[in-house]
């Protein structure tokens, strides 16, 4: 754990409820015994029902399970969220024009602000979009930050994810669960709605759309299949956007556009929201081995036929190697501040850094570069020396694939477990939808370390959700 006391989000040091719980708190108060525990297991069916699941790989017990959710939300106020959307605002912005100009003119990299070899020889680079013109000059158009809060008034942000970022079905299904379960709690509290997320990011496509499409863009949600681990995200996204779920075989390229195959003959597409790496898109432009994509799309693409939602090459922009100058990204293209704070992070291929790292290990946090929801990482005060071991010799054969970061009091938010109510650690991934203008749905993701003590929140290492509730003035 880390050496500081975490911040606590419901109450003060001195014991009383903090302003946004208050209502929350008196509710709590009011339940009878096993009122919880009843609400705990009708989630769990309403969820079941659903069919919300996602994929543990490498799990022995099954590989589909229901994602576990906290029946006690998350409150944000008024002004925390606003504070906080500024931030995000600034953040999006900057990341989209410092894409802009990685697949331009490159200023930055001629500026010395961000060493040329960290991009151009980085995998997540793509050359092939290199003078592309983007709609609307917007790379990234669906975008999830992650957020922690150490303080009142002090927040980090672990990573922007500007690829394929997932969960936002988990918000909206979240949100729906606690007004069957909870209307009373409503009634006592003004909530910002999230519902209207589905129709944001419809509106969000159809203003990307080709210049072609005329009035209403056809649009389309691209996904792997029925294995990938997120499918009930792809399909819940499409039916409620009413748009048309397809797989790589249900669309093809004839004259440099896209068609979606139909019981009456071929449809034209304009916006695809695809849910598939960069690599898989096109055979004929990517990996040549791929069964996910479609031959002949990126072509239809570059020649501005259709909107890659979002655009290939946009992993560039979260690599973790990156993250560490999005404040220098910020202020150059921005001229501002940044709003949000980074967590310092050590450079490994710095010596006097790795020599540091790795004499401490054991308080730190190490990532992969290019590791993703909670694989590849270590937390050093909750790791074994066993792995402290294993993680140093990780670093020193391959110190360019690893940050460190030091381990954040991640704040606690009461959570129902077996015990009853207790703090658990949670992070916060509010969803960003950028093309004529950026939206910011308010709140967004909580995902909460279920087991005691834990700072790792992943569903797939066992961590939950919660409703998050931004409270209107």
């Amino acid at each position: 754990m880390a050496e500081t006391a975490p911040f606590d989000e419901m109450y003060n040091a001195d014991g009383s409820v903090r302003e946004p719980y208050r209502a929350l708190n008196a509710w709590l108060e009011e339940q009878p015994d096993k009122a919880l525990t009843l609400m705990q297991s009708d989630a769990e069916a309403i969820f079941r029902k659903l069919g919300i699941t996602f994929a543990v790989y490498g799990s022995e017990e099954g590989t589909e399970k229901v994602i576990p959710f906290d029946v006690i939300p998350r409150i944000i106020a008024a002004q925390e969220w606003r504070k906080l959307s500024k931030g995000i605002e600034q953040r999006v912005k900057a990341l989209n024009a410092f894409l802009y100009d990685i697949y331009h003119r490159q200023e930055i990299l001629k500026a010395g602000r961000i060493p040329e070899k960290l991009i151009l020889q980085n995998a997540a680079f793509a050359p092939e979009m290199m003078g592309l013109e983007p709609a609307k000059g917007v790379y990234a158009h669906i975008i999830g930050v992650d957020i922690v809060r150490v303080g009142p008034d002090e927040y980090y942000v672990l990573e922007d994810n500007l690829r394929t970022p997932s969960g936002v079905s988990y918000m909206l299904e979240d949100r729906e669960a606690m007004m069957q379960l909870a209307p009373d709690l409503f009634h006592r509290c003004k909530v910002a709605p999230v519902e209207t997320y589905p129709e944001n990011l419809r509106r969000t496509l159809e203003s990307v759309a080709p210049a072609s499409a005329g009035q209403s863009p056809n649009i389309a949600v691209l996904t792997p299949g029925i294995y990938n681990s997120a499918y009930f995200e792809h399909s819940f996204l499409a039916d409620q956007m009413g748009a048309q779920l397809c797989e790589g075989p249900d669309l093809f390229v004839d004259g440099g556009k896209v068609y979606m195959r139909t019981t009456t003959g071929p449809e034209r597409v304009d916006v695809i929201y695809r849910r598939i790496d960069d690599d898989y898109l096109d055979p004929l432009t990517f990996r040549p081995d791929s069964m996910l994509g479609v031959p002949g799309l990126f072509n239809a693409y570059r020649a501005g036929n259709v909107t890659l939602v979002n655009a290939p090459g946009t992993g560039i922009a979260d690599d973790k190697a990156v993250y560490t100058y999005v404040p220098e990204i910020i202020e150059f293209y921005l001229g501002e501040k940044a709003l949000l704070n980074n967590v310092p992070t050590y450079n490994c291929t710095d010596e006097e850094q790795r020599n540091w790292v790795l004499a401490n290990i054991a308080d730190l946090v190490v990532k992969e570069v290019h590791g993703s929801g909670g694989y590849g990482m270590m937390v050093g005060p909750t790791s074994t020396k066993a792995m402290h071991a294993e993680f140093k010799k990780k670093i020193e054969a391959r110190p360019d694939n690893y940050i460190v970061q030091p381990t954040l009091a991640l704040s606690t938010c009461p959570t129902y477990v077996n015990a009853g109510v207790a703090p658990r650690h949670v992070d916060l991934r509010p969803y960003v939808l950028v093309g004529d203008k950026v939206r910011i749905t308010p709140g967004g993701l909580t995902r909460v370390a279920l087991k005691k003590g834990s700072l790792v929140v992943n569903s797939s290492q066992g961590g939950g959700t919660k409703d998050t509730w931004v409270l209107e003035d």
